[in-house]
C-alpha cells in the first residue's frame, strides 16, 4: 500500500495520545508520517479509554471524561479519511467495567460486542476504505515485575487481544498483532527498561518499533 500524500485518522488511547514519549514528532504515527510521506495525520488517541462503554460514569480513578468517551462512542464523529488504525483495548483490561462477553454481543456494553459495534461501524463510516487494526502489547500488569509503577495481575490480557483478533477476522480487517511480534514484552526486564519504563507506555524508542512494525504492515497490504 502506497502511504505517500494520505489522510489517516488514528483511533486509539494514552499510547496513540502520545503519553510516554518526548515530543509529538516521537509517536509512532508521526514517525511513520515521516518515514513514508503521509501528508496528514489525524490524532485520535484519548487518555485510558476503552472500546467498550462502562457501566456508569465516575469509574476511572483520574478523569471522569474518559468514561463517555470509548471508541464506540466517538468514532463516528471522526473526520474522513483514506486510511483508519485502530489500536487499544489494553484499558478494556486493565480498568474497564464492562464484562468480556461473547462472540454473538452486538452492542458495546461488552467488549466483544464493542468490537463488533465498532469494526462493522468504521466499515459503513469509510466504505471501501482500508481499516487496520492493531492488538495491545504486553504490559507489566500481566505478571508482576521489579519495580513496576503498575499494580499485578490485572486477569488474562489475551482473552482480549483474541477477542479483537476473532472479530477483526470475522469483518475481514488486516490485524497488526504487535501482542505476538512487537518484541515489547516487559516481562524482560532489560526490555523494560529500554522500551516500556513504566510497564504499560513505550517510550520514544518503543515507539520507534511500533511505527517501523506498522510501516512494513501497511506496505504489504
Amino acid at each position: 500500500m502506497e502511504l505517500k500524500g494520505l489522510t489517516v485518522n488514528f483511533l486509539g488511547d494514552s499510547i496513540t495520545q502520545g503519553y510516554g514519549v518526548s515530543c509529538e514528532n516521537a509517536i509512532y504515527h508521526a514517525i511513520l508520517a515521516k518515514d513514508t510521506g503521509i501528508a496528514n495525520v489525524r490524532n485520535y488517541g484519548i487518555n485510558s479509554t476503552r472500546y467498550a462503554l462502562q457501566k456508569g460514569t465516575g469509574k476511572h480513578p483520574w478523569n471522569e471524561y474518559v468514561d463517555t468517551n470509548s471508541f464506540c462512542e466517538r468514532f463516528d464523529k471522526m473526520e474522513d479519511a483514506d486510511l483508519v488504525v485502530v489500536f487499544g483495548g489494553t484499558n478494556d483490561y486493565g480498568h474497564g467495567d464492562a464484562p468480556i462477553g461473547q462472540f454473538d454481543d452486538r452492542t458495546p456494553d461488552t467488549f466483544y460486542g464493542a468490537c463488533h459495534y465498532l469494526f462493522s461501524g468504521l466499515i459503513k463510516k469509510y466504505l471501501g476504505k482500508p481499516i487496520v487494526i492493531m492488538t495491545p502489547l504486553h504490559r507489566a500488569g500481566e505478571q508482576n515485575i521489579p519495580d513496576c509503577k503498575l499494580p499485578g495481575d490485572f486477569g488474562n490480557l489475551k482473552r482480549y487481544v483474541d477477542a479483537i483478533r476473532e472479530v477483526s477476522e470475522y469483518y475481514s480487517l488486516p490485524v497488526l498483532d504487535l501482542y505476538a511480534t512487537s518484541g515489547l514484552q516487559p516481562q524482560i526486564i532489560e526490555v523494560y527498561k529500554e522500551f516500556v519504563p513504566d510497564g504499560l507506555h513505550p517510550n520514544d524508542k518503543g515507539h520507534e518499533i511500533i511505527a517501523h512494525k506498522l510501516k512494513m504492515f501497511l506496505h504489504n497490504l
